[in-house]
């Protein structure tokens, strides 16, 4: 099974990575975890497209050629282990999901975890891990899951996302991912789903504009320039035309149904068809009352 991620994604306003450049602290998978958890090597894999442009200049302007790889910095954290969330959520092009995700981690102080993001710091950082996503990528192929899911795995493992909980956006989108993580001991205590009318999520995508002098995201609908010269400038993603982003919205609910498969009974689906602070008010309700179950449940246990 394929599923797809793009390397270049339309950039969204986020929590300040906790990645330092010190030493690496990801390492390649060892050949007889890769087997246990991917029989099939071939035949799971996840696709990252590299946008040759965009990419290429970050990766200049960030770090050198020799830059050593990315390391974690790991907070302290005041909670017991057993209140740290774990949270897995999905959405579909444009369903908001970004924005959300930066509403979790700001209140409840979740370690935001994104499998892109993940390979774009290693391919940046050069790690071993790197390279390897790179070669991919580099030649149009599908970058192996196996690769992917050890580094999730690894970054869920350490002492902060441990303590403090974590927020994996978008991650797992399909069925094996899942599972290769459940092997691990990964498992949500919620699966949030975003879900909006697909004729809004088309118009929503067809929409967008990036300004590639600010990288700031425009609507030409909802958000329009604040210039003639800025609108001047604007330019479109490739693939954000109604043609494909409805195959895109194929791919994504074919792949969201494998998953749900696995997590249909902690999922809850999410009305993302309103204003950012009321799709975080639901999401929100349900992240409160499933503390207050543990809160309950552990009050019952003491006594």
């Amino acid at each position: 099974m394929a599923c797809g991620v793009n390397l270049w994604t339309i950039p969204q306003p986020k929590p300040q990575s906790s990645y330092s450049s010190s030493s690496s602290s990801l390492k390649p998978p060892l050949t007889s975890q890769l087997s246990l958890l991917f029989p099939n090597f071939n035949n799971s894999t996840l696709s990252l497209r590299f946008h040759t442009t965009l990419s290429r200049s970050r990766l200049t302007k960030s770090h050198s050629p020799n830059a050593p790889p990315p390391h974690f910095m790991v907070m302290a954290s005041t909670k017991n282990p057993g209140e740290a969330l774990k949270i897995m959520i999905s959405g579909a092009p444009a369903s908001g999901k970004g924005t959300q995700c930066e509403l979790i981690t700001q209140k409840y102080s979740l370690v935001h975890v994104a499998a892109g993001d993940l390979l774009r710091a290693e391919v940046a950082a050069g790690s071993d891990n790197g390279r390897q996503a790179k070669e991919f990528m580099e030649k149009g192929q599908l970058v192996p899951d196996e690769i992917v899911v050890m580094m999730v795995k690894e970054r869920l493992s350490l002492p902060d996302a441990e303590e403090n909980g974590w927020l994996l956006d978008g991650y797992p989108r399909s069925l094996s991912q899942a599972t290769a993580l459940k092997k691990f001991g990964f498992e949500p205590d919620l699966f949030i789903l975003l879900e909006v009318p697909e004729d809004i999520l088309v118009e929503r995508v067809i929409g967008r504009r990036l300004d590639p002098v600010t990288g700031k995201i425009y609507h030409l609908k909802y958000s329009p320039p604040e210039t003639e010269e800025i609108a001047a400038r604007l330019t479109q993603r490739f693939d954000d035309t109604e043609e494909k982003v409805k195959l895109r919205l194929r791919t994504h609910h074919q792949n969201v149904e494998a998953v749900l498969s696995m997590f249909k009974d902690i999922t809850v689906k999410i009305d993302g068809n309103g204003s950012k602070e009321d799709v975080f008010a639901q999401i929100d309700g349900w992240l409160t009352k499933l503390l207050e179950q543990r809160k309950a449940t552990s009050e019952s246990l003491a006594a």
